[in-house]
């Protein structure tokens, strides 16, 4: 009898063996498959600068990723023999080919990049599941690395007074793992520029704050949108942040009016706190 028992217990305690261990390659194979398909999309558009490039010069139509291109046109009906001056039109280009972006998914309506990380990432918003992008990629591929997404709550175009996009914290470094490195201030410092690109914009943002806090719902929690006392509170909340992993600056010209960029991630702090870093949009080109 003790013996049948033994036996039963060693094939459970193998089924269960077996089962981590194919949740385990399970998920390892998904992170390896993100991996591959971000690396994609990030070379699809490298491709397409270099081809811009060779066609429209130096001064071509896609410009490096972390920066982006402001140029000039000659307003149409300029008269080239009399040589009269026509109006110069001011182009920006767009270093992210949206166009193939959105054919692979068309939830992918923004690109963010942070010089000094390995965030770089298409941004993707569900119209029906909030939650869908944490177990799919932005190709819409299951997958435990998820993709870095904004709520419904959020308008599409950061026209919002606060705007809050999700990413995991991956063990490998990828997704939005890499902000804990503002966990050093001086890190913070050297690396405080935040870009956005949209289909008809770029947005450039700089980093003031970075701290752990708790997973409340902050576009919930504040009413932000309508009152301008809750988001001086919240400004002044942001400010008053002093915890050991706060990295803090507190000359920046911040206020209520400011449109302010979230990031937010998980920590190991436990399943209820939250890593923010935050910014304040600087400059808009359209």
């Amino acid at each position: 009898m003790k013996k049948k028992i033994w036996v039963s217990a060693a094939v459970c305690a193998f089924a269960v063996a077996g089962i981590l261990a194919l949740d385990i390659g399970k998920d390892y194979w998904e992170k390896n498959e993100a991996r591959r398909e971000y690396e994609e999309m990030r070379q699809q558009d490298k491709e397409q600068e270099i081809q811009a490039q060779d066609t429209d010069g130096e001064d071509g139509e896609r410009g490096v990723r972390a920066q982006g291109q402001l140029r000039e046109e000659t307003e149409p009906g300029h008269d080239a023999q009399s040589g009269s001056a026509g109006k110069k039109l001011k182009q920006i280009d767009i270093p992210v080919d949206f166009h193939s972006l959105r054919e692979q998914n068309p939830d992918i309506y923004a690109w963010i990049t942070i010089p000094g990380t390995e965030i770089d990432y298409p941004v993707v918003q569900d119209s029906n599941d909030d939650s869908y992008y944490l177990t799919h990629t932005a190709e819409r591929t299951e997958s435990v690395s998820g993709a870095v997404f904004s709520e419904h709550y959020n308008s599409k175009d950061f026209s919002d007074q606060l705007t809050v996009l999700y990413g995991h914290n991956m063990k490998d470094g990828s997704m939005f793992a890499g902000l804990h490195q503002y966990e050093d201030s001086q890190f913070m410092k050297d690396h405080d520029e935040i870009t956005i690109y949209t289909p008809n914009a770029i947005l450039k943002y700089r980093i003031f704050a970075a701290y752990l806090s708790d997973d409340k719902h902050i576009l919930l929690n504040y009413n932000l949108g309508r009152e301008e006392d809750s988001r001086k509170a919240y400004i002044d909340e942001i400010m008053g942040q002093r915890t050991m992993k706060a990295s803090l600056d507190t000359d920046v010209p911040v206020d209520e009016s400011s449109s302010i960029l979230t990031l937010s991630t998980c920590h190991s702090a436990g399943k209820d706190s939250r890593y923010l870093v935050q910014a304040y949009l600087t400059e808009k080109l359209e």
